[in-house]
């Protein structure tokens, strides 16, 4: 191992997601031309360790490129509207081949188990069958869509039944109606209508389409349903990923928390989008998963495990669980999908009108991102709201950073008196204010 540093940072990094992920359940849904571009090897191992980590999973595949395959083999053209293939009789046929030669495939990548690990020969089994149950679109605007279909309803009892006897699942972009009838599906609404329909925790799309981009030219990294239907009603998406939008705005009203759109072009990008706080795709959450809120008791332990780095470097002077309990509610936070990222502390000195900002605390691997700012901003907004009319920190390393922000250089004799009998002279800290 070259690194074993390293190792052991990323190996904690990731725990405490492997810890929230265990027994959760996730859809997984990709495209026919994930398989086309030969990425189905590797998304079946990667597939394979979230399993192995406890983690249920229902796969969902489209085929719209190997129907395109069949069809042409036959002369025959495909035809669509809005995106959604017309499926005659011809097509349905196609749509059956292509399914079952994508079964098939999938069934044999998960086959391997995972290569050149204990796993290798793990048994690792997928189940599919009759789950679907579909009925005709119709005609819509004029066109009739033949044998076209959405979901109508899933058998959400059976299929958790198998995920909870250890086994992952398998659905085709095929629905069936309670007369025997076949009917030709979008990968994207059988993703949907299972994900709502188990109540499960993620639905994940593996998809063609690169990282959606707003209009200012900026990747788009994490929306709320809202927002993602103002970026729909903006009309600026490129077609497919403005169709992948709409779905997971859709399994947001379904009552899905978290849907998360990946390009399948980065290799291990599932694996990345999960456990990574970034991640590489689009995430749309039935809330704002970001808060910059008061602390509560409950928060006490992130605090102290993000500020002990800099208390044991001596950047913070050091603050006892007791301490940092009796005054938690001095400090704001910055939290993250339940994950502490950022604190701050306004301990207020009411007879001078001044706050003095202390514990401004970010996370290494998130820093540069403009939370520091934010948390400042928080504070002074506390900090107006006491009536307070200055903000001063004592800093040792962080001059700068503050004196950008609108701080500038004091003295000890401008500190309250009360924080001027605390002084700690041996640490000899800079004193900056700011006016608010």
């Amino acid at each position: 191992m070259e690194n074993p540093v390293q190792f052991v940072q990323w190996l904690r990094s990731v725990a405490p997601y492997i810890h929230a992920f265990r027994g959760k359940t996730f859809v997984v849904a990709f495209p026919g031309e994930l398989v086309m571009a030969g990425a189905l090897p590797v998304l079946a191992q990667d597939l394979s360790l979230l399993h192995a980590l406890g983690i249920k999973i229902v796969i969902v595949h489209g085929s719209r490129p190997q129907v395109a395959e069949q069809l042409a083999l036959r002369n025959v053209e495909g035809r669509f509207h809005n995106g959604i293939r017309i499926t005659d009789i011809a097509a349905l046929e196609c749509s059956k081949e292509a399914a079952g030669e994508l079964r098939l495939d999938i069934e044999a990548a998960f086959s391997q188990g995972l290569p050149n690990t204990p796993m290798a020969h793990a048994a690792i089994r997928l189940i599919s069958g009759n789950f679907v149950t579909a009925k005709p679109i119709g005609i819509v605007d004029g066109i009739d869509f033949g044998l076209t279909g959405t979901t109508r309803k899933v058998a959400y009892d059976t299929i958790g039944r198998i995920l909870d006897g250890g086994s992952l699942v398998l659905l085709g972009p095929l629905g069936f109606s309670p007369t025997g009838e076949a009917f030709n599906l979008t990968m994207e609404d059988v993703a949907v209508s299972t994900a709502s329909a188990l109540r499960a925790d993620k639905l994940i799309f593996i998809s063609e389409t690169p990282m959606m981009i707003d209009r200012e030219g900026d990747e788009i990294r994490e929306l709320s349903f809202i927002q993602a239907e103002k970026e729909l009603a903006a009309n600026y998406l490129p077609p497919d990923s403005a169709f992948y939008l709409e779905h997971a705005v859709k399994a947001s009203r379904g009552g899905v928390p978290r849907i998360h759109i990946v390009p399948y072009e980065m290799d291990g990008s599932a694996l990345l989008e999960l456990f990574t706080h970034d991640g590489v795709g689009t995430m749309v959450s039935s809330e704002n998963l970001e808060s910059l809120r008061e602390a509560t008791i409950e928060d006490v332990g992130g605090i102290i495990k993000l500020i002990e780095p800099l208390e044991a470097d001596g950047t913070l002077v050091k603050r006892g669980r007791e301490l940092i309990e009796r005054e938690i509610n001095y400090f704001s936070v910055i939290e993250h999908d339940g994950v502490i990222f950022g604190c701050a502390a306004l301990y207020p000195f009411p007879f001078e009108k001044m706050g003095e900002m202390a514990c401004l605390t970010v996370n290494p691997d998130v820093q540069s991102q403009g939370d520091g700012e934010r948390i400042l901003k928080h504070i002074e907004k506390r900090a107006r709201r006491a009536g307070f009319h200055s903000l001063f920190v004592l800093t040792t390393r962080t001059e700068h950073w503050f004196l950008k922000r609108g701080f500038v250089k004091a003295t000890v004799d401008d500190l309250p008196k009360d924080r001027q009998k605390m002084y700690n002279w041996q640490r000899k800290s800079l004193v900056l204010i700011k006016q608010l």
